[in-house]
């Protein structure tokens, strides 16, 4: 049994697990995931798809340029937010789920309260992307294995609020990993299989830049955890403070760099403001890829 405090060698994690599922909620990996805020403080579009009908049209859109998953968000968690009501989060989110299901999209809900859960769910969500792991409401865990849905564990120091306040790690990568561990365990003991979960280092959720920089660089330490990796780089301060303090208007060059590293490491769900600029990098990327392959051989 995985306690918390114990520190788990990636060798010893995975001889124990079955091989990674090619898949995750039914779409072949890897696969960009559209970001959708439904709020009015989000750190990059300063709410500009905050009413209902603007954040239906920007998934869309989203979906035609390419969105494999649209992930609804009804609070903001960029540091120094504060939370919303429950009542406050479904009012946003629910019509937004609701309708970009019922045109075939493949819905995630990104909340970390179990009734936004349950009611996004119901209004067809399929995925669970959860900032604190399905720790941040005891009845989490049990609402995403009842619901059948797929689900993100994220790896938070703290609370939006606070998480970066000097922030600190002994080894930033390791201990990340040994969280993931212990949630991804506690969610198949719950009674969610493994082939439904997927991770989250967290980038910016509490870690400096350099944390984050360390952790992009050993992305393939969390592969080990046999589950699909996620990542989320997109426009966040981090790729700012690397970059002459750049505000996030102006990241997208150090998002797409970041993000392509992200994939050389391993990253399987990739979480973008820019889908269709995420789309051109990758198949770019891969282009030379497989061109310098058919060289080599």
């Amino acid at each position: 049994m995985f306690r918390a405090n114990d520190s788990l060698s990636p060798a010893s994690v995975r001889g124990s697990l079955p091989k990674r599922d090619a898949s995750f909620a039914g779409s072949a990996l890897p696969v960009v995931m559209g970001i959708v805020n439904v709020t009015p403080d989000s750190f990059f579009d300063g709410g500009r798809a905050f009413r209902p009908a603007v954040a239906i049209k920007r998934g869309l859109a989203l979906a035609g340029d390419g969105a494999d998953i649209l992930d609804i968000g009804g609070e903001s968690t960029r540091p120094g937010a504060a939370p919303v009501s429950v009542d406050e989060e479904l009012r946003r989110v629910l019509p937004v789920v609701e309708a970009l299901a019922d045109k075939g999209c493949l819905v995630s809900i990104d909340t970390r309260k179990a009734a936004v859960m349950k009611a996004a769910c119901q209004a067809g969500a399929a995925i669970v992307n959860d900032v604190t792991a399905l720790t941040g409401d005891p009845r989490s865990i049990d609402v995403v294995a009842a619901a059948g849905a797929s689900v993100i564990l994220m790896h938070m120091s703290g609370e939006p609020g606070s998480m970066q306040n000097d922030p600190r790690y002994a080894d930033a990568p390791q201990e990340i990993f040994d969280y993931l561990a212990g949630r991804v365990e506690a969610c198949v003991a719950a009674g969610i299989p493994r082939h439904r979960i997927a991770v989250d280092p967290g980038i910016g959720f509490g870690k400096t830049p350099r944390h984050n920089a360390e952790i992009l660089g050993r992305l393939d330490l969390y592969r080990d955890l046999g589950c699909p990796l996620a990542l989320g780089v997109s426009r966040k301060s981090f790729i700012g403070a690397l970059s002459g303090d750049a505000p996030s208007e102006r990241r997208l060059g150090g998002s797409l760099a970041a993000l392509l590293a992200g994939v050389a490491g391993g990253a399987d769900i990739l979480r973008v403001h820019d889908v269709f600029e995420t789309r051109q990098a990758l198949d770019i990327w891969r282009a030379i890829g497989l061109k310098r392959a058919e060289t080599k051989s």
